[in-house]
């Protein structure tokens, strides 16, 4: 995206906060491609007979973004770190849904931790179990959290997830790697893991 993108999307989050709903509508063919390709390296990680398309999971979460009453949005990036949390919400939500369905079978969700955000060797991961153990990562250091939520879920570089964050690099690199230590041993632990 060039500058002069960014500051649009900038501008249009500002009128979107200040409750000018029509920004909406120029907003999202500025962040839609974004957002697709956001859905869909969170998607390429999910099983392969997904009942869940990445275009219905931009839409929901773009709708869930946009409604959000009083947000104030801090320009490309930080929609982006908060469109992926929506995004992993709503997949947690359908594979808590997909399971209750099932009378709490053995049809786990699963996800593939991916070189870019490897929690350890590539391997293929229960995303309740993930969302369970960031959520007890949490409790222990939300920075921590938070950190690996935005790179996994929201596909962003350690330097833009330390932006948003508002930490340096080297604190930063430092969660990461104590974060992807925690989470390997908290989610070989997990029933599933």
């Amino acid at each position: 995206m060039n500058d002069s993108n960014s500051q649009q999307v900038t501008q249009f989050l500002e009128e979107l906060a200040t409750g000018d709903d029509s920004a909406a509508d120029r907003l999202l063919p500025l962040v839609y491609d974004d957002l697709r390709a956001l859905a869909g390296r969170i998607m390429k990680s999910e099983r392969p007979n997904h009942t869940l398309e990445p275009t219905a999971l931009v839409h929901e979460a773009y709708i869930r973004l946009v409604g959000a009453q009083q947000m104030e949005w801090n320009g490309r990036v930080h929609f982006l770190a908060v469109a992926s949390r929506a995004m992993r919400r709503l997949l947690i939500n359908h594979a808590r849904n997909r399971r209750a369905a099932k009378r709490g079978g053995g049809d786990w969700a699963q996800i593939t931790l991916d070189e870019a955000v490897a929690v350890a060797e590539q391997r293929v991961v229960d995303v309740l179990a993930l969302d369970e153990a960031l959520e007890r990562l949490a409790a222990l250091n939300e920075r921590q959290a938070r950190l690996v939520e935005l790179r996994f879920f929201g596909g962003l570089s350690i330097q833009e997830a330390a932006d948003v964050l508002g930490i340096g690099l080297t604190a930063a690199s430092g969660d990461w790697a104590i974060a992807r230590a925690w989470l390997t041993r908290a989610i070989d632990g997990a029933p599933g893991g």
